[in-house]
């Protein structure tokens, strides 16, 4: 018998000062994977709301691996964004960015260093395409201060600004670097 996802309830004052974007009362609606850990489910948050858009919706992530994590699809059905958080393949990258050729192919890394290794594995594969996804890592210190916040409801202000984040959660303020990476 499988075990049943967990379900979390973010409620997010979310503000892209870069893409004019001010949502005062977001509701992110997350379903962790009893395999992911809580670092990853705030990777997927913070992935979900620096490309919020409207259609933007959590995709089917661990339980099939080639799907994206997060995707945005137009009226038609048409993918216009392509995510994937954490740990990526170069190879299905490449073939994400083949297979969507009108989408924003976007990678959000754990870390700076997780990054540069996949960039060594991609140039190592041969897989030349990968340049045109983005390529953003979040701040490692970031994210393992987040990773306490276990619980199922939050409330909490993220703020982008540039390449910078800013987080309150719980009454407590983060703030973290995301780097870009090419190959």
């Amino acid at each position: 018998m499988t075990l049943a996802p967990t379900l979390y309830d973010f409620q997010v004052a979310l503000s892209h000062v870069d893409r004019s974007i001010d949502q005062p009362q977001l509701m992110v609606k997350l379903a962790r994977h009893p395999s992911e850990t809580m670092q990853r489910a705030w990777l997927r948050v913070l992935a979900f709301c620096w490309l919020w858009e409207e259609r933007l919706a959590f995709g089917k992530g661990l339980a099939e691996p080639d799907a994206p994590d997060i995707e945005c699809r137009d009226y038609t059905g048409l993918v216009t964004s392509w995510v994937r958080v954490g740990k990526a393949d170069p190879v299905k990258v490449q073939r994400a960015v083949d297979q969507n050729p009108h989408a924003r192919v976007t990678v959000m890394f754990e870390s700076p260093q997780r990054m540069e290794a996949f960039l060594a594995e991609a140039q190592e594969a041969k897989a030349p395409r990968v340049a045109r996804a983005e390529l953003v890592a979040v701040d490692a210190d970031l994210l393992s201060a987040l990773s306490p916040f276990d619980s199922r409801r939050l409330k909490l202000s993220l703020t982008f600004v540039g390449d910078h984040v800013y987080v309150d959660c719980e009454g407590q303020s983060f703030d973290g670097p995301l780097t870009r990476g090419s190959l």
